[in-house]
């Protein structure tokens, strides 16, 4: 089978289209044919290991244990284990190869029954691969770390990305008033989506203004953690869902002492795949109150093109591969 692969640690320069042997699943795994897969930025910290703790956390000190990237994944089930009691041959599934070796990059992938749901029947392959690693991060940034109520002054920072996109949507739908903040080419969209207030970081700073929230989910935590704290209401709470590593380590590390002795909380959110919150967003989807925002398709051979727009941090939505099918489908209304 033809897979994507990285045999060092680098750029997307070092990323090879190339043959290799088709897997097959254990007792308790899916071999899912492949038809579409998204990029997230858990991508990028695994090609360049750009965070060391990609290194020393069991993926490979000096290259990449797991060769074959990619985390989203959406397709058609091939065969399955013997002690597989959820899906059959024929099934349309997605989820998250991330805590599983990844392996999304490729025709085939195994990965464990508990990692998938049925497919949204209303989506097509492409917008199913979009949802599952950004929209668990949003779901459990807002609901679990995050506590959100209805009610509540809610602020998206990074308004435009594909946690973002996910997390202005899921924050409206939850009750909240939702402010967005992104660029000025997203501002449009970010009232699609249903944010009541949007913020041109180009032309204003939100921590700066005065106005205080109850909930902050930095999804492009680039503000300084103390700047971020100033912008929270008493009792507020700051979660960190991604950044610049000095954001990312600041959240990680300073976040808990930060929180010590006052009434607002700093801290981050490291999302845990898990099928319940994936059939949460299924009946989001299915019902039109949440909705994929995709900005490029790139086939297989152009994922090293496709990381190299990632890395330039400027992507609408996700950025999805185009595998082993059409991935044309219905797109849903709003």
């Amino acid at each position: 089978m033809k897979a994507i692969v990285a045999e060092e640690y680098g750029t997307p320069d070092v990323l090879r289209l190339t043959e290799v042997e088709k897997p097959a699943p254990k007792d308790n795994e899916v071999l899912v044919k492949v038809h579409a897969a998204s990029l997230n930025a858990y991508d990028w910290h695994m090609l360049t290991a750009d965070i060391f703790l990609v290194r020393v956390g069991g993926r490979g000190l000096r290259r990449p244990k797991y060769p074959i990237l990619g985390a989203d994944i959406a397709g058609t089930v091939e065969a399955v284990g013997s002690r597989v009691t959820q899906f059959r041959p024929g099934d349309p599934v997605y989820g998250d190869c991330a805590g599983h070796g990844n392996g999304s990059f490729a025709e085939y992938t195994t990965l464990p029954e508990s990692a998938l749901a049925p497919k949204p029947a209303n989506l097509s392959f492409a917008q199913a691969a979009a949802v599952p690693m950004a929209g668990v991060t949003a779901l459990q940034g807002l609901r679990d770390v995050g506590q959100i109520r209805p009610g509540q002054r809610v602020l998206i920072n990074g308004a435009s990305g594909g946690v973002g996109t996910f997390a202005v949507q899921l924050a409206k739908w939850s009750g909240a008033e939702v402010t967005a903040v992104c660029s000025t080419r997203n501002v449009e969209q970010a009232r699609t989506l249903g944010a009541d207030y949007v913020i041109d970081y180009t032309a204003e700073d939100f921590t700066q203004s005065g106005q205080q929230y109850d909930l902050i989910l930095a999804a492009n935590g680039y503000h300084p953690l103390s700047s971020y704290k100033r912008a929270l209401a008493p009792k507020g709470i700051y979660v960190m869902a991604g950044g610049a590593m000095a954001q990312i380590f600041g959240a990680v590390l300073l976040g808990g002492l930060m929180s010590i002795g006052g009434q607002k909380k700093m801290t981050n959110v490291s999302a845990k795949m898990n099928r319940a919150d994936l059939e949460v967003l299924t009946g989001l989807l299915e019902s039109e109150k949440v909705v994929p925002v995709i900005d490029r398709t790139y086939a297989l051979s152009e994922v090293p093109d496709a990381m190299r727009y990632l890395g330039e941090g400027h992507a609408r939505g996700k950025i999805v591969i185009s595998i082993s099918a059409p991935i044309s489908g219905p797109a849903p209304r709003r």
